[in-house]
């Protein structure tokens, strides 16, 4: 139990400094790309140190839930990585420690890890959430400093435009100043040319102070006759003039209650208690909406004028039938009527377009609700969905380091966004059913990771891409090529006086086999999945060639090895049934798209195996031979 315990202790310390250092690295990853998509309302305002401060710290607590899962499939790619690079994985499993044993100590972490997760969602999570955006719409709120270019028109100052030919920024000085001053709308426009000016804040900072020299300024008068065409103006040339501009550039904190009513700011307790109450209300808006339809909008008004409504009474002893009643009123009434149903049909379309507005956006609200009780529990799991999935990768991949760890996390990382954002979105816009949304990747990632863990469990070369290149090469029916080469030492030498004999019995075997299974001709489609799939005398066959190979390969003639390398490799079970058991292949022959491709695939390999027998004969007959040249030589 000691070595257990100190074995647990090893694994736990190894694990925890990489996933500290690593959840900084994430941290600070979705910090800047969060910083990159605000950076425009905390540039050029001035804002105090106190105030960045706040958006930093508030804004790494909201993401702390989505660097956990990252930090901890990291973290396990790379412990687990190092482990099976240094052969430490391998002595724990020589040791007779399976990979679950483990990862036992780190899984019981891991769930201290969601349990974080989801307290930092639920308690955490709302009241920054809640302060983060009041800031950042409080930053939006607040004006920017004011910071005239040169050369450019100026538009941050509300109603006015400011163009400088020249600034000198050492006295604050500017030259050449242009400025118009539409705050009083446009026909009373203000255009002030200056030679030379100077703006500067005044102590609380609500306005700006303009102190401008040697200049004209042109006025627009507002005209007391809109039918009057020419439109009076004041003109005026100063040697100093002063105006103050009002601009708020204080930093106003708003307050936090705006946010009261948002999902992301709620705990799980708030969140299904405003669920109930949205679709209590839903409901009871939907149902009165029903009979609103039902009992009042399609039932017949009140008639106009006692003419009509003697018509309708008439009409109504009788089925009613419109076009009647429309032919006999007179031109007017038919213009009153067409105008009175025009009006009717418009303000009830209106009114249902209206009413269609209220409910999408009730039900926007609550689907936001519900995605956001269910994120708080799905971005828990990741965690220890991502460790079952990092963990046997890295036992598997055996690379440790920021390399190939690395590369696979962020894939992995971005398939996961890219199932979870689109499940999101579907799940918000009402596309599809909420819980399904929301737990769509925790769907398709938890038995990758149960596949992964078992596949590393028991060993299995699921990542080994060689194992890959030789499935695809059999499906496809790519050869291998022998290459044999001289060996440095030999023990016993080829028996060259009984090669020929056996080579020729081969040769006939071959031929005998061909003629009698008919290798070239299309196979029969019923026969081909009811017989058996073991065909005994080509892999007898096979087995005498692959002993010949080896006992002649012990030559130390070059010509000989080259004359081997001709040999065949012959896949022995290509040229029948696909699998060994037999409903499977029933089933694949009663399933005719499969059936079909498998027997093309077959007859294929027939052929290939008949050019193949074809060559064994001829490398046979060109090694007797040359046999006798080699037994000269060595006697």
């Amino acid at each position: 139990m000691l070595r257990i315990k100190k074995l647990d202790i090893f694994i736990l310390k190894s694990f925890c400094l990489l996933f500290t250092g690593t959840f900084f690295i994430c941290l600070f990853i979705f910090m800047m790309q969060f910083l990159w998509r605000y950076v425009d309302e905390l540039v050029g305002k001035g804002l105090e140190m106190t105030v960045l401060a706040q958006f930093f710290f508030y804004s790494g607590l909201t993401l702390v839930p989505a660097s956990l899962p990252l930090a901890v499939l990291l973290a396990a790619l790379i412990t687990f990585g190092n482990f099976g690079e240094r052969f430490e994985l391998l002595a724990m499993k020589a040791a007779g420690i399976s990979l679950l044993n483990i990862m036992r100590p780190l899984i019981v972490f891991i769930a201290f890890v969601c349990c974080l997760s989801f307290y930092f969602q639920n308690v955490i999570g709302p009241k920054a959430q809640s302060k983060l955006w009041t800031l950042l719409l409080s930053m939006k709120q607040k004006s920017p400093e004011v910071d005239i270019p040169e050369g450019v028109f100026y538009d941050e100052i509300d109603g006015y435009n400011l163009y400088v030919k020249h600034k000198d920024r050492k006295t604050g000085m500017l030259y050449d100043v242009l400025i118009y001053n539409f705050d009083k709308g446009f026909e009373n426009a203000q255009v002030i040319k200056a030679d030379s000016g100077r703006l500067e804040m005044t102590a609380d900072k609500q306005h700006l102070y303009l102190h401008l020299y040697s200049g004209e300024q042109f006025e627009n008068l507002k005209s007391q006759n809109m039918n009057q065409r020419n439109v009076p103006y004041r003109r005026e040339a100063f040697t100093e003039k002063h105006a103050i501009i009002e601009f708020d550039s204080d930093f106003n904190m708003m307050d936090e209650g705006i946010m009261s009513n948002q999902s992301n700011s709620k705990d799980m307790r708030m969140l299904q208690a405003s669920i109930d109450s949205i679709s209590h209300r839903n409901d009871s808006v939907g149902r009165s909406y029903y009979n609103d339809a039902v009992g009042n909008v399609y039932r017949i008004g009140n008639v106009p004028n006692h003419s009509d409504s003697l018509k309708l009474k008439q009409e109504a002893l009788a089925p009613v039938n419109i076009d009647s009643i429309y032919r006999s009123g007179t031109l007017q009434d038919r213009q009153r009527w067409l105008s009175a149903a025009r009006n009717r049909a418009e303000s009830t379309s209106n009114d249902w377009n209206f009413k269609s507005l209220n409910l999408t956006q009730s039900d926007y609200a609550l689907r936001r609700h519900q995605t956001a009780w269910h994120e708080k529990i799905t971005l828990s799991l990741a965690c220890m969905i991502f460790f079952f999935i990092g963990a046997p990768l890295g036992g598997i991949i055996r690379k440790g380091g920021l390399g190939m760890p690395v590369v696979v996390s962020v894939l992995i990382f971005i398939i996961y966004y890219i199932i979870n954002n689109t499940g999101y979105k579907m799940a918000r816009d009402g596309q599809w059913v909420v819980w399904m949304g929301m737990w769509t990747s925790t769907a398709v990632l938890a038995p990758l990771g149960a596949f992964l863990t078992y596949k590393s469990n028991s060993d299995s070369v699921v990542l080994n891409a060689d194992a890959y290149v030789n499935w695809f090469k059999r499906v496809m029916g790519i050869r291998s090529v022998r290459h044999l080469f001289r060996k440095e030492v030999i023990i016993d030498d080829p028996d060259y006086r009984r090669l020929p004999a056996d080579l020729e019995a081969l040769s006939r075997q071959c031929q005998a086999y061909a003629e009698s299974r008919r290798l070239k001709r299309a196979p029969n489609y019923v026969r081909m999945w009811l017989k058996t799939a073991i065909d005994e005398e080509m892999e007898g066959i096979n087995e005498r060639m692959e002993v010949l190979i080896e006992e002649m390969s012990n030559t130390r003639s070059i010509h000989l090895l080259n004359w081997l390398n001709n040999y065949p490799i012959i896949p022995v079970h290509a040229h029948v049934r696909p699998f060994r058991t037999w409903w499977l292949n029933l089933l694949c022959g009663l399933c005719i798209p499969v059936g079909i491709f498998f027997y093309v695939r077959i007859w294929i390999f027939r052929i290939l195996l008949s050019k193949d027998l074809e060559r064994i004969v001829t490398t046979n007959n060109e090694i007797i031979q040359l046999i006798p040249q080699l037994d000269n030589k060595n006697n």
